[in-house]
């Protein structure tokens, strides 16, 4: 970049206005992470377990591949004992914490425990690793914790439901598609799963990134600049499309992979599924729908899609766009909460 800005006049300025770029993209990744090291010690707190879920969604893979003691290892935690026989697994989205389900002082786990005896239980992940990767873990955790609850609650499951937010909807399907392959026993449980703004088919955000790379390589004095592009993780390319299996990425370049090359992945049998869109406007026009919640269009959280081997299957019953609502709205709003409520009792 330098070769070729050097030979324009007022180069100094150039420089200068870029220094604080080069500086941290030079250094390297893992020096501009060493000041965030002390957060991988010492005690729990919202704030330290925010910053390290945010860490975790745009770094997540080079922090698991450098051994680096910030990333998170995935896990079920929960507030309580266990107590009873009807299971509700909560899975958060990308840069996101399983603290962040209690949003504005409600948390649709809590809720549902006092208004319909569910036991939550919180999933609590590295949101930057390939969707496929954890859609694996979560899988082969799933069915340790339902082996398990026999001991851990007194008496076996009975009912277990999964409600996913954004990114973690897409690793439920993972799970289910990859817990199915492996012959797990939990998927036999599984009655319903809810997917909150879940872009099923890929988020406008991704997209827009990778498009904004691509344009910055037409240019010789703006093609360096595509190294900032690149510091995002594995889980955030995976949301351009939706990615759930391992065969949607490998042998690709997940930076210049602008086609939908994905297997098509259907919603898992004898599961009753139910899909939540938000809108950020109250209008039910063209344009709410196609920037959704903000994040996540209408058409990708309800997993409609022009082609129809890669349309999914929820019945309109099962389906509701919740209109003014953006895509962290749906974990507090009440609206939002009466409808999954209405949902599970049923």
């Amino acid at each position: 970049m330098q070769h070729n800005i050097a030979r324009v006049p007022g180069a100094g300025l150039v420089y200068r206005s870029i220094r604080g770029i080069t500086r941290l993209v030079g250094g390297g990744i893992d020096a501009a992470l060493a000041p965030f090291t002390p957060l991988g010690e010492g005690s729990s707190s919202t704030g330290r377990e925010a910053v390290l879920a945010a860490l975790n969604g745009v770094l997540g893979d080079h922090l698991v591949e450098t051994g680096n003691p910030l990333a998170i290892p995935m896990r079920f935690r929960h507030g309580g004992e266990p107590s009873g026989r009807r299971l509700l697994v909560l899975a958060h989205g990308l840069c996101m914490n399983d603290l962040q389900w209690n949003r504005k002082g409600h948390d649709h786990g809590a809720a549902l425990a006092r208004d319909l005896g569910f036991t939550p239980v919180y999933l609590h992940y590295n949101s930057g690793l390939h969707v496929s990767t954890n859609g694996r873990a979560f899988a082969g955790l799933i069915e340790e914790l339902v082996e398990q609850w026999p001991v851990m609650a007194k008496e076996p499951v009975e009912e277990l439901v999964i409600l996913g937010h954004s990114m973690g909807g897409l690793i439920t399907r993972s799970a289910c598609h990859y817990g199915r392959a492996a012959g797990h026993s939990w998927l036999g449980h599984l009655k319903k799963a809810v997917f909150l703004g879940t872009p099923h088919h890929g988020s406008a955000l991704e997209r827009g990134g990778n498009r904004l790379d691509s344009i910055l390589g037409f240019s010789r004095y703006t093609a360096p600049l595509g190294r900032l592009g690149k510091v995002r993780s594995a889980g955030i390319t995976d949301l351009r499309h939706g990615n759930l299996l391992d065969a949607d990425w490998e042998g690709q370049d997940r930076f210049d992979s602008p086609e939908d090359l994905r297997e098509p992945v259907p919603l898992p049998d004898g599961v009753e599924c139910y899909a939540m869109a938000g809108t950020a406007s109250e209008a039910g026009d063209l344009r709410s729908r196609l920037l959704g919640d903000g994040l996540v269009p209408v058409d990708s959280a309800l997993g409609r899609h022009e082609e129809a081997d890669r349309t999914l299957s929820f019945p309109e019953s099962r389906q509701w766009i919740a209109p003014g609502m953006k895509h962290f709205d749906l974990l507090n709003r009440p609206e939002a909460y009466e409808k999954i409520r209405e949902w599970l009792a049923a």
